[in-house]
């Protein structure tokens, strides 16, 4: 069995060497991030900073132009596609990009786990994006961008994993370890991204069924909902819990005893989200 705390310090250790980041992706996310919350920047400003980066440039173009933002006609440039997809949007585009290329796996057995996890990511993000577009004082695309990072800090325990044949060969100790490590690795992460702490929330506390933030829903409500309805009709555990015991259903909005995609149109929306992020 794995040494969790040596596991984790290891960990630590890589990403204060930044041995688990591409250096130009964050940078860009970062000064992406500072231009989003600067009251000044314009939507040109914006583009030029995304336009240091190919692939987020045609990743943004293509988002907007996608039948979820869309409108009559099609942009072709950089500073129409962030105005048209609004400044969150963007930002986590940039986050979906960092998510995507920083964590690459050499094995074929832990590449299919990371390309499972950014599926099982997107998916709440979907469901969040929803579920937010009703809760007045929530943002829907920063709902969105929690639901894709939620679970984040389980990349690094997968990057780390090619490194430890015990872990490759095993897949219910690797799950176990990432269960029990992404919490707090996925908090670090966002504080060395210097994430606002509603967001660094997110990984810290989404398997606390408990969780109680106030009296106001947060988006650590909204992403345990969410996480909760991709376990609908499957043998997934958190079906045998209480779900009229979690204090996050009544603050969304939401009664445990319904499944979101089954609300009118809901399904159309969170497939138009899932192919912008897993195209």
């Amino acid at each position: 069995m794995i040494d969790e705390n040596a596991f984790l310090d290891a960990i630590f250790k890589a990403i204060d060497e930044h041995r688990l980041t591409l250096p130009t992706l964050p940078e860009v996310a970062l000064r992406v991030r500072d231009a989003v919350e600067s009251e000044n920047s314009t939507a040109q400003q914006i583009a030029n900073i995304v336009a240091t980066d190919a692939a987020l440039s045609a990743r943004l173009l293509q988002v907007a132009n996608s039948p979820l933002y869309r409108g009559r006609n099609p942009i072709d440039n950089l500073q129409m596609a962030v105005a048209r997809l609004g400044t969150r949007l963007v930002r986590s585009l940039v986050v979906s990009l960092i998510m995507q290329q920083i964590f690459q796996a050499t094995c074929d057995i832990l590449d299919k786990r990371f390309r499972q996890l950014w599926e099982e990511s997107v998916q709440i993000a979907a469901i969040s994006r929803v579920l937010a577009q009703n809760i007045k004082h929530l943002d829907r695309e920063q709902a969105m961008l929690a639901g894709l990072i939620h679970n984040i800090g389980a990349l690094p325990v997968l990057t780390m994993a090619e490194h430890s044949p015990e872990l490759i060969s095993d897949q219910e100790e690797l799950d176990r370890v990432i269960e029990a490590l992404s919490p707090k690795i996925g908090k670090r992460i966002l504080e060395d991204w210097d994430f606002p702490e509603s967001l660094i929330k997110v990984p810290a506390h989404f398997q606390d069924l408990g969780y109680d933030g106030g009296t106001q829903a947060d988006y650590v409500d909204v992403v345990l909902v969410a996480r909760l309805q991709t376990a609908l009709g499957n043998d997934h555990s958190l079906t045998n819990e209480d779900w009229g015991t979690i204090p996050a259903f009544a603050k969304v909005g939401l009664e445990p005893e319904i499944n979101v995609v089954d609300i009118e149109g809901v399904e159309e929306e969170m497939k138009e989200v899932e192919v912008m992020f897993l195209a």
